[in-house]
């Protein structure tokens, strides 16, 4: 036994399935990698590319958040969203990092939750880039 299924989900859709070697993700408590057999465990996580590797070749995804569960033979990641390399439009995700860094720099009397909202909103444009680019691989 040395792969495991992986599955990626959104409120939406079912984003991958496939049997894989390894799966790293950035949870709250930091990076984590799962290889098959691993003890069950669920953990959140943050935002931030989650790197699969199956048959030899090491994928980024980009994950906004959501937990991951872990099984004897199984993965689920339950994502707010979720999208592969492929599905990524980066002109878009560079727009939606200069607004978000622009809102931080003019922070004068804005209230915290506009402020926590252009960090997210920075993290998952930064996430996108990283991984459409292919930069997102740990």
């Amino acid at each position: 036994m040395n792969t495991f299924l992986l599955e990626i989900v959104t409120p939406e859709h079912l984003v991958y399935s496939k049997q894989v070697n390894s799966l790293t993700v950035r949870g709250v408590e930091g990076e984590l990698g799962i290889l098959p057999g691993h003890i069950p465990l669920v953990t959140p996580l943050q935002v931030a590319p989650l790197s699969v590797k199956s048959d030899g070749v090491t994928i980024s995804i980009a994950v906004h958040g959501g937990f991951v569960e872990v099984h004897k033979d199984k993965v689920t990641v339950l994502a707010e969203s979720a999208e592969l390399p492929t599905d990524i439009d980066v002109e878009r995700a560079e727009a939606a990092r200069e607004r978000a860094q622009r809102r931080l720099q003019t922070r004068s009397k804005q209230d915290d939750i506009d402020h926590r909202r252009a960090e997210l909103a920075l993290q998952r444009a930064v996430t996108r880039i990283k991984v459409s680019t292919g930069k997102g691989q740990q």
